[in-house]
C-alpha cells in the first residue's frame, strides 16, 4: 500500500494551505537571516581567534553536552561554508523551490537547516544562550514535516505547531505571574520600555504613554498569555482567534522593542494556526473576492504518514518534562531538556529591572590621560551617546550589544576581558562589530569601562536638548588597563 487508506482521511487537510506557506516561507526567511548574522558575527565572537574560541570550548566539553557538526572539526572556513549553505537553503524556501517538489524535499531542507543551526547554537556558548535560538531549532524540526504542495497538510504537524506556540506564549505568561510582583500589581511596564535590553526608535514614546495605558498593557499581556493559549486546544475557529491575538500583541512588541527574531517567529507561528476558512472570512470583511473552493487533499504517501507519525510520537514523549515545567512552581525559563533541543521550555522577563545601568567603554591615545583624553566606543544598537535615537535592528540579532546589557546585572564577564584586549589590539574583526571606533583603527594606549545610569528624557527635556537619554556617571567598572597587563 503506497497511499493512505480512506478511513484515515482525517490525517491531512486542505484547510491549512495558507498556514503551511506562511510557516515554511516565514521560517525560511528567519533561518536565512540567522545564518547571515553568523557570517557577520560568528568569527570575531567565536572563531579561531575570536573572543570565546570554539576550539577551546570543544576541547573541554563532550558531544553529549551539545551535538554539533563542529565537534568533528572547527575552522573559520568551515563556519563560512555552513553559514553560507544556511543562507542559500533558507532563501530557497522563501522563493518556494523545495515546496514544488515531492514531500521529502522540504523535509530534507528544513532538517539540514535545523542541524546546521543547532551546530552553531551548541558551540555558541554565552553568545548563543538566548531563547530564540532554541525556538528557531525546534520550529525548524516541526516545520520540516509540513510536506510540499504535492501532499495535504498533516494535522499532526499543525497540532505540533499549536503545542509549540502554547508553550511559547503560556510559558512567558506563567514566568511573569510567578516572578516579579510588578507583573501582578500591573506596574511592570512603568519600567520595561526604558530598561529593556535593546530599546527601539518608538520605545521612548511608549514609555511616556499614560500609566493607565501601561496597566492596560500588562492586563492585556496576562489575558493573551495566560488565557488565550488554551484556545489552541479547541476546534476552529478558536485557534484562529488565538493566532490573531498573538500576532497583534507581538506586533506591538515589534514596534516598541528589539528582541531579535523572537517576536517575528511568534508572529509566523501565530499565523500558522489560522485556518484557510478564517483567512477567506477575513478577506470577505475587507472586500476581497472569494477564492476558489479548497481542493481535496492529495493522497498522502505511506512513507510520509509514517515519518510524520514517528516525529509526532517523539514530540509527545519529549513533551513530558516541558509540560511538568509549566506546572512547576520552580518553572525554568528558556530551558532545553535534551541536547538536540527538540521540545523546550520558553519564557521572558520573569523579572523587571527598575533602573537602566549601562557599561560604556572608553579608550585613550595618551600615555598619561586626563579627563578629556578619553573617547567612547559606540555600539551598533545599545544606548551610548545621549543624543542618539535607539535604532531599529530586529529581527537582526546584535549579540555583543545584548551581552553588554547583562554585564551590570552580574552575569559572567569573562568574555568582556578578552573584548577589552581585542580593543587594545585594534582587532579589525571586533571593531567591525561596533558602530564607531573613535581611533579609526589605531590601537589605544589604554581602555576602561564606566558604569552609567540611564533614563529617558522627559518630553520637556527632549524639546529643550534634543536628547533621548539622560545619563549619570556612577563609577569605573573596570580601571584603565593596558595591553601588557591583559596579556
Amino acid at each position: 500500500m503506497d497511499t493512505l487508506p480512506d478511513w484515515l482521511g482525517w490525517w491531512s487537510s486542505a484547510d491549512y494551505d495558507v498556514a503551511r506557506t506562511v510557516l515554511q516561507r516565514g521560517f525560511g526567511a528567519l533561518y536565512a537571516l540567522a545564518f547571515w548574522g553568523a557570517l557577520r558575527q560568528f568569527r570575531p565572537l567565536l572563531g579561531e581567534h575570536g573572543i570565546a574560541p570554539v576550539p577551546r570550548f570543544i576541547a573541554r566539553t563532550h558531544w553529549r553536552d551539545g551535538p554539533s557538526l563542529f565537534r568533528w572539526r572547527y575552522s573559520d572556513r568551515l563556519l563560512v561554508a555552513v553559514a553560507s549553505c544556511g543562507v542559500v537553503l533558507g532563501a530557497s524556501v522563501v522563493v518556494g523551490l523545495p515546496q514544488a517538489g515531492p514531500w521529502w524535499v522540504p523535509m530534507l531542507v528544513f532538517l539540514a537547516l535545523w542541524w546546521l543551526y543547532l551546530s552553531l547554537v551548541n558551540v555558541g556558548q554565552t553568545f548563543y544562550a538566548f531563547g530564540w535560538e532554541t525556538l528557531l531549532c525546534e520550529a525548524g524540526l516541526v516545520i520540516a514535516f509540513l510536506g510540499s504542495d504535492a501532499v495535504g497538510v498533516p494535522l499532526l504537524t499543525i497540532l505540533a505547531v499549536r503545542w509549540l506556540l502554547f508553550r511559547l506564549e503560556h510559558g512567558a505568561g506563567l514566568i511573569k505571574w510567578r516572578g516579579d510582583p510588578a507583573w501582578r500589581d500591573l506596574t511592570a511596564l512603568y519600567y520595561h520600555h526604558e530598561t529593556q535590553p535593546m530599546p527601539g526608535p518608538f520605545s521612548w514614546h511608549a514609555h511616556h504613554l499614560p500609566k493607565w495605558w501601561h496597566r492596560f498593557e500588562v492586563l492585556g499581556t496576562h489575558v493573551s498569555q495566560l488565557v488565550v493559549p488554551w484556545f489552541l486546544f479547541l476546534p476552529q475557529p478558536f485557534p484562529s482567534v488565538a493566532g490573531a491575538v498573538f500576532a497583534l500583541t507581538q506586533g506591538w512588541l515589534v514596534l516598541t522593542g528589539n528582541f531579535a527574531w523572537l517576536n517575528w517567529a511568534t508572529i509566523v507561528l501565530a499565523l500558522g494556526v489560522i485556518s484557510d476558512g478564517t483567512w477567506a472570512w477575513l478577506g470577505g470583511l475587507v472586500g476581497l473576492p472569494d477564492g476558489a473552493a479548497a481542493a481535496a487533499s492529495p493522497p498522502a504517501p505511506l512513507a510520509y504518514v509514517l515519518a510524520v507519525s514517528a516525529v509526532a510520537l517523539l514530540i509527545l514523549v519529549l513533551s513530558v518534562r516541558p509540560a511538568m515545567n509549566l506546572a512547576s512552581r520552580h518553572q525554568r525559563m528558556n530551558a532545553s531538556f535534551e541536547p538536540f533541543r527538540l521540545v523546550n521550555a520558553y519564557g521572558a522577563f520573569g523579572s523587571i529591572t527598575r533602573h537602566r545601568d549601562e557599561i560604556t567603554v572608553e579608550g585613550t591615545l595618551a600615555d598619561h590621560p586626563g579627563p578629556e583624553d578619553w573617547a567612547e566606543y559606540v555600539f551598533r544598537g545599545k544606548p551610548g551617546p545621549t543624543g542618539r535615537r535607539p535604532p531599529w535592528v530586529a529581527p537582526y540579532h546584535l549579540r555583543l550589544d545584548w551581552l553588554m546589557w547583562f554585564l551590570p546585572l552580574g552575569h559572567s564577564s569573562r568574555w568582556f576581558t578578552v573584548f577589552l584586549r581585542r580593543l587594545l589590539e585594534a582587532d579589525p574583526a571586533v571593531l567591525r562589530l561596533l558602530r564607531t571606533d573613535p581611533f579609526d583603527g589605531q590601537p589605544p594606549r589604554a581602555v576602561r569601562a564606566v558604569l552609567h545610569r540611564y533614563r529617558y528624557t522627559t518630553p520637556e527635556e527632549r524639546r529643550r536638548s534634543g536628547d533621548w537619554w539622560v545619563r549619570e556617571r556612577l563609577h569605573l567598572a573596570v580601571d584603565p588597563v593596558r595591553l601588557p597587563g591583559l596579556r
